[in-house]
């Protein structure tokens, strides 16, 4: 458990490595950060839905399973549809990098 000095918490004085030359906490700078609010999610290639946040916008909305109205953004890959996730991945590459070789060179 770490304890601080109270007087670093009220000079909002955070710990820093001493060769870091930064002293104090600063505050993000306002109105140059995008807005963070929460859209849903729509898979196009499954009909997958989900709720998660973005800085990114849309004109179109759809309401959610808690009854309020978000932001509809369209994606066209998500783990409901990608291979990785599904388990539909392809067996292209059977065999490894000695057999791929001595194939490509009729060796065996």
């Amino acid at each position: 458990m770490l304890l601080y000095d109270k007087k670093c918490i009220e000079h909002k004085l955070t710990l820093f490595p001493k060769d870091s030359g930064q002293k104090e906490w600063t505050d993000m700078k306002k109105d140059i950060h995008p807005e963070y609010k929460k859209v849903v999610f729509l898979d196009t290639s499954s009909d997958y839905k989900f709720l998660g946040g973005s800085t990114t916008s849309s004109d179109e909305t759809i309401e959610w399973e808690d009854g309020n109205t978000y932001p509809l953004i369209r994606v066209e890959i998500s783990s409901a549809s990608h291979p990785f996730y599904t388990g539909k991945q392809k067996a292209d590459k059977v065999g490894g990098r000695v057999d791929r070789f001595k194939k490509k060179y009729n060796l065996s």
